[in-house]
């Protein structure tokens, strides 16, 4: 095949590609997936709350939160009509494209339910070409009729009529313990794991300290051994914390901890010394319920929140110190954080469900608040007079508009630069580091290997956020998070066998 006719082939074959797939389509799929599953996730961690005050004649009030759904982008004018709006309309008039966002809720008096009532919480801004998009599906002709361009591969939002896009983060993956050598410090190597479930990223960590102990940090727990944690999640006896760890090989290391605890028996003596390490100073009745909701809802959340779940975290801490003392003899090689294998994507559908799940709980504390001052004067008010919709949606507008974001972050959020297509291309597919650029961080600034066919080697800016913020590769594609459902489902095809 002569240059000429590779060439041909070659530019045949890109042209086919950027004609079925678009730069921005994992991060349209993102924005639809939050739509369609992150939304009523973010409704079933808060789907019952119960209200402090409520009338003396009432035993018990709730509050339930069920269907929630967003529908397509329109307008309520001043004479109170709803219509359609298509983009170019949001931008000529200076208005937001958002769609209304309805939840069913429902009140229960004694169990018994009261109302049930479909009301609007908020103003959701849509994605220009996901799912929710009026401008979805339609022909190069019906674009040049709506307004648009017909090569604009959307991908962004219009907040005040103004073009935002969401900028990606690129964060350490959470739920997997990272590990690395420390210079300086008590402990010569440090196991770090960020456990994120909902609403909860709680940080834990592993040390090893010149007395051979083993100790795990995280919340208000401070340095406590491991083997006493263990145990305090039902792992009582010595035999089967040994076996948990390491079936094969009895590390010398582990028996040290063992002896050093051998006088904890049972479980609840096992949280009681816990309880008296962080310092809780009640009767031990009360110190050990305490004890033993922190380490329900905070110790490693991602694999539970009840009290069912305490043995499984137990094997897998076991499972984490085995790799924490392979790390530390020298048997594993230390991890790499700028490995992309550590890394994770934040696109705009995780962005969006971070601010929706932190106001929503806003909204929540609004909603008690007012019903709460209400059942004082000695009224029962309706839950439907009480719930504000403005409140939500302003919220989520402000973030949007200025890019300050939940989690003290700034800039997430864009005006698209129109330059030229190529920029607004770049803009679209721009990934920052929340590393600070007045910072050193060499290695984290560097090229990586793993960044090819990932992320573009040239474009990065010049100056202190050299290799902070980079831009994804051209044909990079994002996948979305998969479920435990369908990764077992994979599993078991290719051979693995379920133990109960």
């Amino acid at each position: 095949m002569s240059e000429t006719s590779k060439s041909q082939y070659s530019k045949a074959l890109l042209k086919h590609y950027f004609k079925e797939h678009s730069v921005v389509a994992s991060d349209i799929e993102s924005f639809n997936n939050f739509v369609d599953f992150e939304l009523q996730q973010i409704i079933e961690e808060n789907k019952e709350v119960q209200p402090t005050i409520i009338p003396h004649n009432i035993d018990e009030f709730k509050i339930r939160f069920d269907k929630i759904w967003v529908e397509r982008p329109t307008i309520i004018e001043a004479d109170g009509s709803k219509k359609n709006i298509f983009p170019i309309e949001s931008r000529l008039r200076k208005i937001t494209y958002a769609a209304p966002c309805q939840l069913e809720v429902s009140a229960h008096i004694n169990g018994v339910q009261r109302e049930l009532f479909t009301t609007q919480i908020a103003n959701l801004p849509i994605m220009l070409k996901s799912k929710y998009c009026h401008l979805r599906g339609l022909s190069r002709d019906d674009l040049i009729k709506c307004g648009e361009d017909p090569d604009d591969p959307g991908g962004y939002f219009i907040i005040n009529g103004t073009e935002k896009v969401l900028i990606s983060v690129e964060d350490l993956a959470s739920n997997k313990l990272l590990i690395e050598h420390q210079k300086i410090g008590v402990s010569d190597f440090v196991g770090r794991l960020f456990s994120e479930k909902g609403s909860f990223k709680i940080p834990h960590t592993f040390e090893k300290m010149k007395d051979g102990i083993f100790y795990l940090t995280f919340t208000r727990v401070k340095r406590v051994p491991v083997i006493v944690v263990l145990k305090a999640l039902g792992l009582t006896k010595d035999e089967e914390i040994m076996k948990f760890i390491s079936a094969t090989t009895p590390y010398d290391e582990v028996f040290i901890n063992l002896y050093e605890f051998v006088d904890i028996k049972n479980q609840e003596d096992a949280i009681d010394w816990i309880a008296k390490r962080i310092g809780i100073t009640q009767s031990r009745e009360i110190r050990i319920e305490r004890t033993k909701e922190l380490l329900e809802k905070y110790l490693l959340p991602h694999l539970g929140l009840t009290e069912k779940d305490s043995l499984s975290k137990a094997y897998n801490m076991c499972k984490l110190l085995k790799r924490f003392i392979g790390v530390s003899k020298g048997e594993v090689a230390v991890d790499d954080k700028d490995h992309y294998m550590n890394k994770r994507l934040k696109l705009s559908g995780d962005l969006l469900a971070d601010l929706f799940r932190a106001n929503f709980k806003v909204l929540i504390g609004d909603l008690l608040y007012n019903f709460q001052r209400i059942v004082k004067r000695g009224k029962f008010p309706s839950i439907k007079v009480i719930i504000r919709d403005k409140l939500l949606t302003s919220r989520i507008y402000s973030s949007m508009a200025t890019g300050n974001w939940v989690g003290a972050r700034k800039g997430i959020s864009q005006r698209i630069q129109r330059l030229n297509f190529m920029e607004t291309l770049s803009h679209l597919q721009r990934v920052v580091s929340p590393l600070s650029s007045t910072q050193e961080n060499f290695e984290a600034r560097g090229l990586h290997p793993t960044h090819m066919g990932r992320l573009c080697p040239v474009e990065t800016p010049e100056g202190t956020n050299i290799g902070l913020r980079k831009n994804l590769a051209m044909l990079a594609e994002i996948s979305q998070h998969e479920g435990e459902e369908g990764m077992v489902k994979v599993l078991k095809e290719y051979g693995l066998k379920v133990i109960k």
